[in-house]
């Protein structure tokens, strides 16, 4: 099963990438772009077969090592 984790930045966490991005923009004269965020994408393959437990083991994956739950929360996506 692939799964997609995205993680960004909570709400009210300073981004300061995303600033640097958005200001990119703008002396590009990309002047439509209000606010950018930056976050990552992580893509993994598991062995497990119900939806339910991969899940439940991505969850502990991000809780324990792939987000920083203190500034980051994360998306869960299972594709089959």
């Amino acid at each position: 099963m692939k799964v997609i984790v995205n993680v960004f930045l909570k709400a009210g966490v300073l981004d300061s990438q995303g600033k640097a991005v958005h200001h990119a923009l703008n002396s590009l004269h990309f002047n439509g772009v209000s606010d950018v965020r930056v976050g990552k994408q992580i893509v993994l393959n598991l062995d497990e077969e119900d939806e339910g437990k991969a899940r439940e083991e991505v969850a502990r994956m991000c809780e324990d090592l792939l987000a920083n739950t203190v500034i980051e929360d994360y998306e869960i996506e299972l594709i089959k």
